[in-house]
């Protein structure tokens, strides 16, 4: 209140403006396991408007991070203010003939629009010491339109599909802050000098998205089941997977990951380290394996749940091969049927890709042909989109603007190389050597690529023995993969 003025005038501050919510891929990151763990994420919301006019303080940006390679895609989206807006434009009569526009305004010459928004007492806030009784006796105004964020312009066009395959040196805006709510000054009017009411902020916008990582891990470890992958994970890492004596122990992938440098700020005397840093680019600190479940015979065909492992398989940059020289089938077969169980599930990618590319694509207009059931985004994983259009063509209103499905290298091209597990059993030597004898040859092109495929990865293939319980022969192996990774 002014100083010698019983009753001053208002002055209520506005609240403060909603966090905005960013993404940004960066390298640290290796997997989505914690946000999945977080489930919602929410900005925080504007503080409240204080009084001597000072407004609330906005709420604290939500800064999501993400791995390089993280795919976005938006599935559904709530936003009040569009819903709003839409409402107002249906008040206003959009779309009626010209002659019945004198319908939409009262005999005061207030519009419909403005009536509309007098009712909605949800809207308001009452001076603190007021009564609940106020809210029915109090004469509100119409309520303010709308208001937006400047912000919002700066969004990607909805729906998102963001493709972050690199990292990025600033965040990218997902969702603005709602504004705050505007403060009593703003209703300030001849007949009422010193309103007691104010209106709440608008809600902010509520989105659902899917994140899927382009790979899964830097390493795949594959194998049949029971070939010791969970035991050489963490032989190489501190992940606590579960180990065991029968098969399918492991049912999903464990992901764990390898520190190559241990912050102790000491210079790395690595070769890959120095080779790095001859190269101008930072010695990698780590780097993440995937223990993908066991593989068995005709996983191809999605036995033993195979087709769900395989598609793991792709999501690695480097794969590993996990034999079993302790086993009574011979090292190499085991190698060759592993190969063919990933070569067959390569045959179906490409056949459901050939299928793929020979649909009609839209044309310059976005015209596609209608075809029923049929999912213009990702099949399976985006809900179909609203077309509209007549006869056997449809108007598609994302063209132009579609994220294409995941495109992966073929998986016979990745680097591969072959761990060879209890390698300390007693007669395993011999199955070692044969099986050393048929990478030379897979190396040297002497016999075919074990996938059956003619430009099959086969720079520099290695086999390494080691005894994984033991923790024997495993320090060889972080220092080819990285190798493997750089190449």
């Amino acid at each position: 209140m002014e100083k010698y003025i019983a009753q001053g005038p208002p002055n209520g501050g506005d609240g403060g403006t909603g966090g905005n919510v960013y993404i940004q891929a960066i390298r640290g990151e290796t997997s989505l396991h914690k946000l999945a763990r977080r489930g919602i994420l929410k900005a925080e919301r504007g503080r409240n408007g204080q009084g001597r006019l000072r407004g609330g303080s906005r709420g604290e940006d939500l800064l999501v991070q993400v791995p390089v390679g993280t795919v976005v895609r938006e599935i559904s989206r709530y936003d009040p203010l569009a819903e709003e807006e839409a409402q107002d434009r249906r008040n206003k009569g959009y779309g009626r003939d010209l002659e019945d526009n004198d319908s939409d305004f009262e005999d005061d010459g207030r519009s419909v629009t403005d009536q509309t928004r007098k009712w909605r007492r949800d809207r308001w806030l009452l001076y603190p010491g007021s009564l609940p009784k106020s809210f029915s006796s109090a004469d509100f105004p119409a309520l303010p339109r709308p208001r937006r964020s400047n912000l919002v312009a700066t969004e990607p066009p909805a729906p998102i599909r963001l493709d972050l395959s690199e990292p990025m040196d600033r965040p990218l805006l997902l969702a603005a802050g709602a504004m705050g709510g505007l403060g009593n000054p703003h209703f300030v009017t001849k007949s009422i000098p010193r309103p007691k009411y104010a209106t709440k902020g608008e809600e902010g916008t509520r989105i659902e998205f899917r994140f899927e990582l382009k790979l899964l891990a830097d390493v795949g470890l594959v194998g049949l089941p029971n070939a010791g992958k969970s035991t050489l994970l963490r032989a190489l890492t501190r992940s606590r997977t579960r180990v065991g004596d029968w098969a399918f122990t492991t049912l999903a992938p464990n992901v764990g990951t390898v520190v190559l440098d241990n912050h102790a700020r000491r210079p790395s005397t690595s070769l890959q380290s120095q080779r790095a840093r001859q190269e101008g680019r930072e010695p990698r600190t780590n780097f993440t394996i995937a223990d993908i479940p066991g593989l068995i015979q005709d996983a191809h065909l999605d036995k033993g749940l195979g087709l769900g492992f395989l598609r793991h398989i792709e999501r690695a940059a480097v794969l590993a091969f996990v034999v079993d020289l302790s086993a009574e089938e011979d090292a190499v077969m085991a190698l060759k049927g592993l190969w063919k169980e990933v070569g067959e599930y390569e045959k179906l990618r490409e056949q459901e890709t050939n299928a793929a590319t020979q649909r009609a694509q839209p044309d310059e207009d976005g015209m596609v042909a209608f075809q029923p059931f049929e999912s213009s985004i990702s099949p399976g994983m985006d809900p179909e989109p609203l077309m509209k259009g007549e006869g056997d063509n449809v108007l598609d209103p994302v063209a132009g603007r579609k994220l294409p499905e995941l495109s992966l290298p073929p998986i016979s091209s990745k680097p591969w190389f072959v761990v060879a597990t209890k390698a300390d059993v007693e007669g395993t030597q011999e199955k070692f050597r044969d099986l050393q004898k048929y990478l030379r040859q897979v190396q040297e092109g002497e016999v075919e690529h074990p996938s059956g495929k003619e430009n099959g990865w086969k720079k520099q293939v290695a086999a390494v023995p080691v005894s994984a319980i033991n923790k024997a022969g495993v320090q060889g192996i972080p220092e080819l993969i990285v190798t493997l990774l750089n190449d």
